[in-house]
């Protein structure tokens, strides 16, 4: 769960979160459809409606965007509400009745506040894909919860399982009887980090070995990080394992120096990539994120031309291993990040 770069609130969920599994219908020819066929030679209007320009996870992602738009006789355009989730949806609602667009793709800062507004677009003839962060109350799905949308997102229940899994593999190199692990969570107020949270103690729990000596906010900067690093260090001195977003470790790592201490982050651009390869890091939970842009406008365009589509897509069956990225696996597939923080 990579949600790499999350400054505020609603940055967490660009966290990480994914899947173990899972596998969408494939692709159909074209059929009827809700939308209505449009002529494949109209150039059509892309909303990608990111987290924030600034984060450079939703930037990766709209490389992706616009690689598929440029493909396949489109326009994209990034409409930042800069991590705010009522702005987010205040720009929905004029995209709406404006329609200047004929496909939405969004990463929700907040996935209640998105489903009403979600609910119009699509009655309003606007083909909707929701990317990575998962628009309901449920999330232990992949599938679409708002009738008529795609959805290609990543799960926060598997994200936290996932990053659990990493750190029983980093604890079995620890030769210490009991290995001491910090969870450096997003942020408490947000039900998408508490999902991934409870999901990561969960899978932590499974190992006698592995004992939660702390579970705080780490937020989605270096500079959070380092904070919750340098409090959670000192009243533990012998921790051997964190855990937590990508930018929160960058900066624990920082604070840490010279240690053997294993981090775990919680996606994957090149500076995170390259941590790992070069044995700074013990692994990241990776998130493709041009790949999963250029898939999410893909399907959008294709239904907004009245096609049918998949309509669930498990992100993480779109990155290697099933996004779990030690540094036995990223060099085994030499992987090369495509955003940079």
């Amino acid at each position: 769960m990579k949600k790499n770069t999350r400054p505020a609130v609603a940055a967490a969920l660009v966290s990480l979160s994914l899947l173990m599994s899972a596998c969408s219908p494939p692709t159909q020819p074209a059929s009827s459809d809700a939308n209505v066929a449009v002529d494949p030679a109209k150039t059509l209007n892309v909303g990608f409606f990111g987290f924030a320009k600034s984060n450079a996870f939703a930037q990766g992602v709209f490389l992706g965007v616009q690689q598929a738009a440029k493909a396949n006789n489109a326009e994209a355009t990034f409409v930042d509400s800069n991590f705010n989730a009522q702005t987010q949806v205040q720009q929905v609602q004029d995209a709406i009745t404006s329609h200047q667009f004929d496909v939405m793709v969004v990463q929700a800062n907040d996935n209640q506040a998105l489903v009403a507004p979600l609910t119009q677009a699509v009655k309003a003839g606007i083909t909707v894909v929701t990317e990575f962060s998962i628009v309901g109350n449920k999330f232990d799905t992949f599938e679409p919860q708002i009738p008529g949308t795609i959805s290609i997102v990543d799960m926060p229940t598997s994200n936290g399982k996932a990053l659990g899994e990493m750190a029983k593999q980093a604890c079995a190199t620890v030769t210490a009887d009991i290995c001491q692990v910090a969870y450096l969570e997003g942020f408490k107020s947000l039900p998408l980090d508490n999902a991934r949270t409870d999901a990561a103690k969960a899978e932590l729990a499974t190992d006698p070995k592995i004992k939660l000596v702390a579970s705080v906010e780490g937020g989605y900067t270096a500079d959070e990080g380092r904070k919750a690093f340098q409090d959670v260090s000192q009243a533990n001195p012998g921790l051997n394992v964190v855990i937590g977003s990508s930018q929160a470790i960058s900066g624990a790592a920082q604070a840490a120096g010279q240690t053997d201490i294993k981090f775990i982050g919680n996606g994957a651009s090149k500076s995170n990539v390259e941590a790992v390869r070069s044995g700074k890091w013990f692994g990241i939970y990776i998130n493709d994120t041009v790949k999963d842009g250029v898939k999410a406008t893909e399907l959008g365009l294709a239904k907004a031309r009245g096609q049918k589509v998949e309509t669930a897509i498990n992100e993480a069956t779109l990155a290697p291993n099933n996004a779990i990225g030690t540094k036995e696996v990223l060099d085994k597939i030499n992987y090369v990040s495509a955003y940079s923080d």
